[in-house]
């Protein structure tokens, strides 16, 4: 009995533990760059599973899907990137959570001296970094928040585009822009060279979502790293970079 015991304990470790040399790619948003990187190394320590990262605009990512990209986790800075994937049978539904929240921020750089959102029409401002509407969540929030206070329009001939929300930071790192719109994690990641005017109003929330795809060859580790990012050692990496937990 003792031997069939054991011999049951083994069984059950060797079909709940990950196969040697199992890997995973994970693609997220631009925006989840520095947690998401601790948060993998963190699995990897602790599951021996590699996961492979792919940065990019949330619009980027769900393109590269469409296209066959092998992706076993998917995790947008948007709802609406996410319900497309959903739509279009990429993900696994019934794996979607929400884990974290973010703000969208204006941000100078660091010897900038703009006051406010009402700044941006000074003729001192001659531009203003965004991510693309089109293509960037980002750059959603950005012309919604916009349009709301009754700018958006007005202030179109100041508008350089990004591709990502990193690629608006760089802008403001390098002096290239006057103003832009990140979140208030990528601002603290731009550290000193970048300064926080203000956290916009008048977009929807910024909330992430995360799932597991339809086209991964292991839902199984998916799975495990999708509740692993849920998990409270998760949530704390989420915070640390300046994320919110969602209530």
């Amino acid at each position: 009995m003792k031997k069939f015991g054991f011999a049951a304990l083994i069984l059950a470790f060797c079909l709940n533990a990950p196969a040697m040399g199992a890997e995973i790619t994970v693609s997220a948003a631009a925006s989840l760059s520095e947690s998401f990187t601790q948060i993998s190394q963190e699995f990897t320590k602790n599951t021996g599973v590699k996961v492979n990262l792919n940065f990019a605009s949330s619009n980027n990512l769900l393109r590269q899907m469409e296209q066959g990209a092998p992706v076993d986790v998917f995790a947008s800075a948007d709802q609406e990137t996410m319900d497309s994937a959903e739509k279009k049978d990429l993900t696994e539904a019934s794996t979607r959570r929400n884990f974290a929240l973010n703000d969208l921020v204006l941000i100078t750089p660091a010897s900038g001296t703009l006051a406010g959102p009402e700044g941006l029409s000074s003729a001192d401002v001659k531009h203003i970094a965004i991510g693309q509407p089109e293509s960037v969540p980002a750059g959603r929030y950005t012309r919604d928040a916009l349009t709301s206070a009754g700018t958006w329009e007005a202030l179109q001939s100041k508008f350089v585009f990004g591709n990502s929300v990193r690629q608006v930071l760089s802008y403001i790192q390098r002096g290239e822009a006057d103003a832009g719109f990140v979140y208030r994690t990528d601002a603290l990641a731009g550290g000193k060279e970048v300064r926080i005017v203000t956290a916009m109003t008048g977009h929807k929330p910024v909330c992430y979502p995360i799932a597991v795809t339809k086209g991964s060859a292991d839902k199984g580790t998916a799975q495990k790293f999708v509740d692993f990012v849920l998990s409270p050692r998760g949530l704390e990496i989420l915070a640390h970079y300046g994320f919110s937990p969602v209530k």
